[in-house]
């Protein structure tokens, strides 16, 4: 049930490239999304973008930081950041982003 929500309750159907990045301590941490061509720009009837919402049974994690990227007037593409401030923000990142990858055929790569 890990869905990923730009409206909330419409849920994007465009699977994004996600990358990490962490403190060398461990404390905090980056995650960018970037979903090319995603259903929430292309489909004016759901609703406008109010954020990025990662939800899961456990609950939802919220970012406003969402800029849209435009080809020739077009919309093309969302750029999600989502921040993690402390262990336990990165800990439960990575418990939806476990979630999230099993429910879509998701694989990890380490740079």
């Amino acid at each position: 049930m890990a869905k990923i929500q730009f409206s909330k309750g419409v849920n994007e159907e465009v699977i994004p490239k996600v990358s990490l990045t962490r403190s060398r301590d461990g404390n905090s941490g980056t995650a960018t999304f970037y979903f090319e061509n995603p259903e929430a720009l292309a489909n004016a009837s759901t609703g406008d973008v109010t954020g990025m919402y990662l939800v899961d049974e456990e609950g939802e994690l919220v970012t406003r930081e969402v800029k849209a990227k435009f080809i020739n007037g077009q919309p093309a593409a969302l750029e999600a950041t989502y921040l993690m401030k402390s262990k336990q923000e990165w800990d439960r990142f990575m418990r939806f982003m476990e979630r999230y990858a099993e429910e879509n055929e998701l694989g990890f790569n380490k740079a």
